[in-house]
């Protein structure tokens, strides 16, 4: 299965094994909990998705990487204690606590969090010495003489032999007591985390054409060529940092990523290719609607890979805004529930608004904190948290300058920062139907339509945009979408959320 299917077939385990009955009992004792082992190539995207599951179950994560360990390490290290038997007293060898196990208490403590997953990555990488405990424990869930928490489920992950030559093969007895999945490559699964996370759109575009090279591990005479999910992903990044700063993004820099001189070579010149197209086609006056007939007859008369970079530079803007737009969703939101409950404790409350704002601001410090401790906060939420805080702030400082403070002047700032947001949420949306109408224009509603709309509806972002600030054109053109039932904007929802 993909990466995707992967991911819903581990959190419906997680979810059935933290299921309780009426008594407070888990339904699958523990001991009939079998371990989740996933089996995949590296870089794929295992350590990923756990980290998703995680934040949406909000559940703690304890990872570790099993290569890493020892079996003193794993076991704990032996003492001897005095123990005394009918009229003797004798030295017993005992062991100190796991530090895996030890690890799991620590992150239960700082986040508040007693249910998680323990993940054990390279499972089946073990060192020799420790291959004996490690089969225990995945049979009873026991590291030395201490087992791991009720509420903490055990998840695992390996390399297939092909990829690593440590991997020891697990004998039957040992399977028998495990949940195998077998993951492999998919980039059309990718692409929609690619959107999500703002993987650059130069990648997404080489990749479309390009989806033999998403994923490459081969063996020649020099030694192994390799491009992972994992390399891409992280070059991206490297990418917009150097573009930020105006630093050459050259085959030195690509080559550092990808393992694979032919692939870096093929992707460095369509990245300067990519770089021509978007000067000389002037994307952001297309989506200004300001196009030239001179750019409308070149993208017709342009090859299918050119098309493609001029779609996928469309679509990077498109969707960097799309994405902007919905993560201040997100923090008005936060920011909404934070002042009505200011609002409302405030008929009744002897501190001031500058205090009870205050207080709300630290209650998202702390989550931020806690959710930190349980590995279970997305860069996403963190800066979204963090943009909610910065408001409560400004507000908490402003009322702090007004001896009547007045909660009518924090609603009267908090709707200017609403209008702000509804006239850049109307401009991506603007956007959005410029490129409609040029793609209309130069290739009508042939297969370049059918990849543009096709890539919207892909991207979490851009799909979660549409359904809140609509798009004629969209719906003219995606026909089974006409009758979807779009949610309430959320300019009308926050334009209501204070009701004073």
């Amino acid at each position: 299965m993909n990466i995707k299917e992967a991911k819903e077939e581990i959190k419906k385990a997680v979810e059935v094994y933290l299921d309780k009955d009426k008594y407070g009992e888990y339904t699958v004792p523990v001991t009939k909990q079998r371990p989740i082992f996933m089996v995949g190539a590296p870089g794929i995207g295992k350590t990923a998705i756990m980290e998703q599951i995680a934040a949406e179950l909000n559940i703690a994560l304890v990872s570790y990487s099993m290569t890493h360990h020892t079996r003193q390490s794993a076991l704990g290290l032996p003492v001897i204690e005095s123990k005394k038997y009918g009229e003797k007293t004798f030295a017993v060898s005992e062991y100190t606590m796991s530090e895996i196990i030890a690890a799991i208490y620590n992150v239960m403590e700082a986040s508040g969090k007693q249910e998680g997953i323990l993940f054990l990555d390279e499972i089946n990488c073990v060192s020799e010495t420790l291959a004996p405990a490690m089969l225990l424990f995945l049979q009873y869930k026991i590291f030395g003489n201490q087992q791991i928490p009720q509420g903490w489920v055990v998840v695992t992950a390996g390399n297939p032999p092909q990829y690593n030559k440590s991997v020891k093969e697990f004998d039957v007895a040992t399977l028998d007591r495990m949940r195998r999945i077998d993951i492999t490559e998919d980039f059309g699964v990718w692409k929609q985390y690619a959107y999500h996370q703002g993987i650059h759109s130069a990648i997404i575009a080489f990749l479309e054409i390009n989806k033999q090279w998403f994923y490459s591990i081969q063996e020649s005479v020099d030694g192994t060529r390799y491009v992972t999910a994992r390399g891409w992903e992280d070059l991206s990044t490297a990418m917009q940092i150097y573009e930020k700063k105006n630093f050459p993004v050259n085959k030195t820099l690509i080559a550092q990523y990808l393992a694979d001189d032919e692939i870096t070579r093929k992707f460095h010149i369509y990245y300067q290719l990519y770089q021509k197209y978007q000067a000389e086609y002037q994307i952001d006056a297309i989506l200004s609607g300001r196009v030239t007939d001179v750019i409308v007859q070149r993208a017709r008369e342009a090859k299918m890979d050119e098309k493609f970079s001029i779609l996928g530079l469309l679509l990077g803007s498109l969707q960097e805004g799309f994405r902007e737009s919905m993560s201040t969703n997100r923090s008005l939101m936060m920011t909404v529930k934070a002042l009505r409950i200011v609002k409302k404790v405030s008929k009744n409350s002897d501190l001031s608004l500058s205090e009870l704002l205050q207080n709300e601001e630290q209650k998202l410090s702390e989550y931020i904190r806690k959710q930190e401790a349980a590995n279970s906060l997305t860069i996403q939420e963190r800066k979204e948290c963090h943009e909610a805080m910065q408001m409560l702030e400004e507000y908490a400082h402003f009322v702090a300058q007004d001896t009547k403070q007045d909660f009518t002047k924090i609603k009267k700032r908090f709707d200017k920062t609403v209008k702000q947001h509804e006239k850049n949420s109307q401009s991506h949306k603007n956007k959005l139907e410029y490129a409609f109408s040029f793609i209309e224009k130069v290739w009508g509603n042939g297969q370049e339509m059918v990849l543009f709309m096709t890539e919207l509806t892909t991207g979490p972002d851009s799909l979660e945009f549409i359904e809140y600030w609509g798009s004629d054109s969209y719906f003219r053109y995606n026909q089974e979408l006409l009758t979807y039932d779009q949610r309430m904007m959320l300019s009308e929802e926050i334009r209501h959320a204070l009701e004073i």
